[in-house]
């Protein structure tokens, strides 16, 4: 779809705005109700919903359909990122009402290293055709990876700072507690950071290995940097209201693992195929609306069976307690 640089200003700031809108509602400290997080999770949901019909009305369907595919397909990863994040606020002990304030910043870095990220793919992409081969290979290796850990169940309980952030917290001191939304203090003369400057640091951390794999799936969905782009910030700037809307029931969902690495399997499939395509192979190549429908039909089928897994191990716990009691 040819973009031109008027709409790239005007979707910038219209994103710009509604992160202002959020930012506006989030100002100050207090608990997310999960009342709060359903209307506003609803209402982000509804504005990429439009957008992605926007774009059926005056782009074309091709273009609506690669935003719709790569729209769920990074909201689905970003949900499996919020196991990281409860993680995350847990090892630094986040007092639940500075936790939304963390997550916005979180969000805002994440917005900027996914859109430079886009940048330097859509560049190697637009003059190396090869690097689908790449690409598509780290994507089958990474769905072949999750589904090992999913087996084995080496899923981490305790998230680890990295020794990026460990120099970064060595050179400039940390307090030994929050001090409301001040991310620096000074103490004994010397400025120092706080510990909810270094939660941001590490969530906006995370991000980067959270778009090793998520960037490479969208671009396996499209190739044009400008959906690229706006799915990905309409998969993320709901992320915090999701956060504590799901963050109870995120436990429920056993089998996402399985789910997400079936889809990026295929999509690293269907980059192999492009990339074959391109080179003068002719193989069959995945149409977007079939991406559509195997994305979609896996995640109904890896919700359904986990809550039923869920459901089934609940009911043999409580059958094997009552046989304890008796």
């Amino acid at each position: 779809m040819e973009v031109s640089l008027t709409l790239w200003v005007l979707t910038i700031l219209g994103l710009t705005a509604l992160i202002a809108v959020d930012f506006f509602i989030g100002r100050k400290p207090h608990d997310v109700s999960i009342k709060e997080a359903g209307i506003w999770t609803v209402v982000w949901i509804v504005l990429a919903a439009l957008f992605g019909i926007g774009l059926l009305i005056f782009g074309t369907s091709q273009a609506s359909g690669e935003f719709f595919a790569g729209f769920i397909t990074e909201k689905s990863l970003s949900v499996d990122n919020l196991f990281v994040f409860i993680l995350i606020m847990a090892k630094f002990s986040v007092p639940s009402q500075l936790q939304q304030r963390v997550l916005l910043f979180g969000v805002l870095i994440a917005l900027v290293l996914r859109a430079i990220f886009i940048a330097a793919g859509a560049a190697v992409i637009a003059n190396f055709s090869w690097v689908f081969y790449i690409f598509g290979a780290f994507l089958i290796y990474t769905a072949w990876k999750l589904i090992q850990e999913a087996r084995s169940g080496d899923e981490e309980e305790e998230f680890e700072e990295n020794r990026l952030l460990k120099s970064v917290e060595k050179k400039f001191g940390v307090a030994d507690r929050y001090h409301g939304t001040k991310l620096f203090i000074r103490e004994h003369g010397k400025k120092i950071m706080t510990p909810l400057l270094v939660v941001m640091l590490a969530i906006g951390m995370t991000d980067i290995l959270f778009a090793m794999d998520s960037i490479p799936a969208i671009f396996g969905l499209t190739q044009d940097p400008y959906i690229v782009f706006t799915a990905n910030a309409f998969a993320l700037m709901g992320l915090r209201q999701l956060y504590f809307l799901i963050g109870g029931l995120l436990k429920k969902l056993v089998h996402l693992s399985y789910g997400l690495s079936v889809i990026l399997g295929f999509i690293g499939v269907k980059l192999v195929l492009h990339a074959l395509h391109e080179n003068g192979v002719h193989v069959p190549e995945i149409s977007i609306p079939v991406s559509l429908a195997v994305i979609c039909g896996v995640l109904i089928i890896t919700t359904i069976t986990s809550l039923v897994a869920v459901k089934r191990q609940a009911a043999a716990e409580a059958s094997s307690k009552d046989s304890i009691d008796a």
